[in-house]
């Protein structure tokens, strides 16, 4: 796992210079403590910072040359079954020097072209560079495990892992994109290609960007699809789940340094220790993460218990309410984005502990979007059904629930919206009751921009097909890779560890975009299909346990020990000076949450994330200034 860096001046014809180019890879340096390289060519340069996995060896630093030198490449990620590919190429005369995937990659795309990437299993995001036709291809994987994003600058393009590596060349501004804050409000992230900087976008996963005689094309090689196919039959359903695991774990345990796993306890990330052990593995080191804020927040006993199990050599460590206030500013750094994953302070903890025995750790990550694990699945899917109840047994139902109280109101509610309008995503919050906050200046700069504008794409792709599968393809391309997949990569990068995820090898996706939607849901079970492949080889109570995953505890938080310090930023002179929201209604959400009037913890984190990303990316503040007291922060 690395971190790639570069310019292409085409536009100008602007020299790229090395000490430009070398700014922007030390910006993420800790993607790549063990080796650092950059090559320029006239207007154009790369760089990369190294974490070595495969081929520890000075031979596979980068970027990486064709032996012609007329082929170069700056490469982060794995592609998992190098071996094969690497056995193919030789057999049709190529030559290595190295035994890295990079080499093979690069082979693999001189060879091929951008025809490659349909022979690829792994996470990865690369740029290339062909020095004949002066032609860079930036490529990102299929699923977006890996990050890759680019500024279009009057001189040309630049690209990066981080963004913060791209606000190191003068010609990119850090300037908000106000336009997306209605959208992250909402879902607690920017969904879609822009970000929240405005000028910079991320590539969308499972595309690749062209630069080439001064044109920009951008093209998919692989999507999501859903296909229909008899049923097979849950028998056949369940020992294809269990191959798939089994094949995905084996490539991922490819690796020239230490591995281990992040296990909650839960079902994935268990099945995930299961399965390595089935791959012979005798010595698993396993790495869990506590919250030290009572039971109802500490998984470490179901965690304990799975490594018990499989004789684990096993490791935790625990989260305070201290600790988890003083990583704030830390997590907003890394994150680049205002990103709401609170857990990633957690993932953070953790990370760093397995650092210090592993350099490689695979996690659970992307189960419920394979196989449907989020209940609120369930909830749409019963809204649907209440939806065709005859429009006149409807009405008396809706006057009925109505004088239920407020939860039942708003079933009633939502009811009578289509699903694009109701589903936006897994942390959706009452957009009424957000909206109520903003200034007069925020509405005006939002410009409507709310988060069905920034999906609605997703569900026209989706467009006549199963609610379950519409559902599914909207968090796999929203949720998934502009939430989870970033606080993954930027919480276990942050610590210098590469993060592997099993069930996001992208034939666990093309196998549920053909799997019948019964085998998602079944007798009222979540993820039916993963626990019945994984019965035989799990505890039953872990396999049927209820979810938490790395839960964090902010509406207690908000009320008790970091009440002070949220009250110090968010009614602050600098945040009301922002005038993007109304600090007396601030103040009035502020009181209602802490007496327990109603709970805001959702709403309220995001605005500490937001003013917090201001003071880093916007006033220059750095880390260690916001790692203060509550006193200190709040003058």
């Amino acid at each position: 796992m690395c971190g790639i860096a570069g310019v292409y001046r085409f536009r100008s014809g602007r020299p790229a210079e090395a000490a430009e180019i070398r700014a922007m890879c030390d910006a993420v340096a800790y993607r790549g403590p063990d080796g650092q390289g950059l090559e320029t060519d006239a207007d154009f340069g790369m760089g990369h910072r190294r974490l070595s996995i495969i081929d520890v060896d000075q031979r596979s630093l980068q970027p990486m040359q064709s032996d012609d030198e007329q082929w170069m490449i700056s490469y982060n990620g794995e592609v998992y079954n190098y071996l094969e590919l690497k056995r193919e190429l030789a057999a049709a005369g190529c030559r290595f020097h190295t035994t890295s995937d990079t080499e093979v990659v690069l082979a693999a795309f001189r060879r091929w072209g951008p025809t490659a990437l349909q022979r690829f299993n792994g996470m990865y995001a690369f740029a290339v560079w062909h020095r004949a036709t002066r032609t860079l291809t930036l490529v990102r994987d299929r699923l977006g495990v890996k990050p890759l994003y680019y500024a279009h600058t009057p001189d040309g393009i630049a690209f990066a892992s981080e963004i913060k590596s791209l606000l190191r060349l003068p010609e990119v501004a850090a300037a908000a994109n106000y336009r997306l804050l209605d959208g992250y409000m909402g879902v607690g992230y920017c969904p879609g290609e822009e970000t929240f900087f405005d000028g910079i976008c991320r590539l969308p996963p499972g595309q690749f960007l062209e630069v080439r005689g001064g044109s920009v094309l951008k093209r998919t090689y692989w999507d999501l699809e859903f296909t229909s196919e008899p049923d097979a039959g849950e028998a056949a359903y369940v020992n294809e789940t269990q191959s798939l695991l089994t094949d995905a774990v084996r490539l991922q345990l490819r690796s020239d340094v230490p591995l281990g796993v992040f296990l909650s306890g839960g079902v994935d990330s268990s099945a995930v220790v299961a399965a390595m052990r089935r791959q012979g593995v005798s010595q698993i080191k396993t790495f869990a993460v506590n919250w030290d804020f009572g039971a109802e927040y500490d998984e470490g006993h179901y965690a304990r218990e799975v490594a018990a199990t499989f004789k684990t050599e096993h490791h935790e460590c625990r989260v305070t309410p201290e600790s988890f206030r003083s990583a704030i500013p830390r997590y907003v750094w890394h994150m680049d984005e205002p990103v709401q994953e609170a857990a990633g302070i957690a993932l953070h903890a953790v990370a760093e502990m397995a650092k210090q025995e592993v350099d490689v750790a695979l996690s659970g990550e992307g189960s419920d979007e394979v196989f449907g694990g989020y209940p609120v699945y369930r909830y749409m899917s019963w809204l649907e059904r209440y939806r065709n109840v005859p429009q006149p047994i409807r009405c008396g139902l809706d006057a009925l629930l109505a004088r239920c109280g407020p939860k039942w109101r708003k079933l009633v509610t939502l009811s009578q919206l289509a699903l694009e309008r109701r589903y936006l995503g897994v942390a959706l919050c009452e957009m009424s009751e957000v909206r109520e906050l903003y200034s007069d200046r925020l509405r005006s700069e939002t410009d409507g921009a709310g988060v069905e504008k920034l999906v609605e794409s997703y569900y026209e792709t989706t467009a006549g097909s199963n609610i379950q599968r519409r559902m599914q393809y909207l968090d796999v391309k929203s949720w998934l890779v502009d939430d989870l997949l970033i606080k993954a990569d930027r919480m276990s990068m942050a610590a210098s560890i590469e993060l592997r995820v099993p069930f996001l090898d992208h034939r666990f996706l093309e196998f549920a975009g053909r799997l019948p939607v019964k085998y998602r849901l079944r007798s009222g079970e979540d993820k039916y299909l993963l626990k019945k492949a994984v019965e035989p080889y799990l505890p039953r109570h872990i396999v049927y346990r209820r979810k938490l995953g790395f839960p964090t505890p902010l509406a207690e938080l908000f009320r008790g020990a970091l009440k002070d310090y949220v009250r110090g930023v968010l009614l602050s002179e600098r945040c009301c000076d922002r005038r993007l929201f109304e600090p007396d209604r601030i103040s009035h959400l502020l009181e209602k949450h802490e007496h327990a009037e109603a709970d805001h913890h959702k709403t309220i984190w995001r605005l500490l994330v937001l003013e917090v990303w201001h003071r880093l990316f916007v006033d220059g503040d750095t880390v260690e200034q916001l790692a203060y007291s509550e006193q200190e922060l709040a003058a």
